[in-house]
């Protein structure tokens, strides 16, 4: 118990939220699910079947930053798997350099059209994302972000992305199905800890649970030390089935989800909920205070033959963020091949597209929907214990 604790205290000595962590993301041929295609303001730059689509991919090389070079490698890598798992249609793949800066972002964004593309793959942070979605905007060129900041989506701009919506809709639903429906959220006092309260909030109440108290704590050891206590005795009084937290394993799970419990917290009536993924990195599955808890992901073993392809051709695990790049080249072939275009009549489709990190579909508002595994942690392990869905129909959102 100890040494968990000391683990805890250090990875949240640890917790800068920074913009580079990359966010976690079935190698199926890539193709676009049949159904009925949204409305939207524009088609989408002409394609002519039989030739080349261009693409650019907008990475972050070129920062100095290593991990931004590895990024930006793996990036490519994926982009380029999944090209070769089309078939049917080819994607002439332009990669540009933006080095994690919005001016270069915009830069190479207008490069690349001058250049030919037809739509835009990226880049990976929010800003970069922004400055190319308008430096495109007049052009009618799409811009797929590899980021999950619905701030800066809508128009012609599409964050491909796992956002806090899509999994506080998914895990509360699962959540008030076992009944566990009277919910209290637990939030860092900061930017993403109120953006993920204001998702579970919204996600409880389509869900039809009841959201019984919310409780924040500051983002510091001493302040989720000083506030556990004030937590544990207010789902108590509550009567809280549930605790939906909005710490990370980077910055403050660790260290919550042991000190709730060295508090009092009644683990037997009280189910801890993830709003971000609790297995990555691995170490945090041997952590006491997260067995019985429950997060979304993708569907593991259709995200494995990807990792396992992968690391086939390129000698390494990827990165989460990889398989969003295969994502985005998998949703543009599909809708080369079909002749719908990519504008936003044929990306908002209803019934989305397949990648490897399994079903999604972008939204007319730019956001995404994405069908996630609910998934729990026993003995240190992960278990499925309510599958992803393999379309939207009945998919529980």
């Amino acid at each position: 118990m100890l040494s968990a604790f000391r683990r805890a205290r250090k990875s949240l000595a640890r917790l800068v939220l920074s913009r580079r962590l990359p966010l976690p993301a079935l190698l199926l041929s890539a193709f676009a699910l049949t159904g009925c295609v949204a409305g939207g303001p524009s088609a989408g730059p002409a394609t002519t079947r039989g030739e080349p689509v261009q693409v650019a991919l907008l990475v972050p090389g070129g920062s100095g930053q290593a991990t931004d070079a590895a990024m930006a490698t793996q990036l490519e890598n994926a982009a380029r798997l999944a090209m070769a798992d089309l078939s049917g249609v080819a994607i002439d793949l332009r990669v540009y350099q933006t080095g994690g800066s919005p001016e270069a972002a915009r830069a190479m964004a207008v490069k690349a059209m001058d250049e030919g593309a037809k739509v835009i793959l990226g880049p990976v942070f929010a800003q970069e994302a922004n400055a190319a979605g308008v430096a495109a905007a007049g052009r009618g060129i799409s811009v797929l972000a590899f980021s999950n900041n619905t701030d800066i989506a809508g128009g012609n701009v599409y964050v491909l992305g796992p956002t806090f919506a899509n999994t506080a809709r998914r895990l509360a639903s699962y959540a008030v199905r076992q009944g566990k429906n009277r919910i209290m959220i637990v939030h860092d006092k900061n930017a993403a800890g109120e953006a993920g309260k204001a998702a579970i909030q919204r996600g409880v109440s389509a869900a039809g649970g009841t959201i019984v108290a919310v409780s924040g704590y500051e983002f510091s050891q001493s302040g989720v030390a000083a506030a556990a206590p004030s937590i544990v005795s207010t789902a108590r009084s509550a009567g809280a089935s549930a605790l939906f937290l909005t710490a990370d394993t980077a910055g403050a799970l660790p260290l919550l989800s042991q000190t709730l419990i060295d508090s009092g917290l009644d683990r037997s009536a009280t189910k801890f909920l993830g709003l971000t993924r609790w297995d990555i990195p691995s170490a945090t599955l041997s952590l006491p205070g997260v067995q019985g808890g429950w997060f979304a992901m993708p569907d593991p073993n259709l995200y494995a033959q990807f990792q396992s392809r992968y690391q086939a051709a390129y000698g390494e695990t990827p990165l989460p963020i990889a398989g969003l790049a295969y994502d985005g080249i998998a949703a543009i072939g599909a809708l080369a091949k079909s002749g719908k275009g990519l504008g936003a009549a044929g990306l908002t489709q209803n019934a989305g597209f397949v990648g490897v990190t399994g079903i999604f579909r972008l939204r007319p508002d730019g956001s995404n929907e994405r069908g996630l595994a609910i998934a729990e942690i026993r003995n240190n392990q992960v278990f499925v214990i309510d599958p992803a869905p393999r379309s939207f129909a009945g998919a529980g959102f």
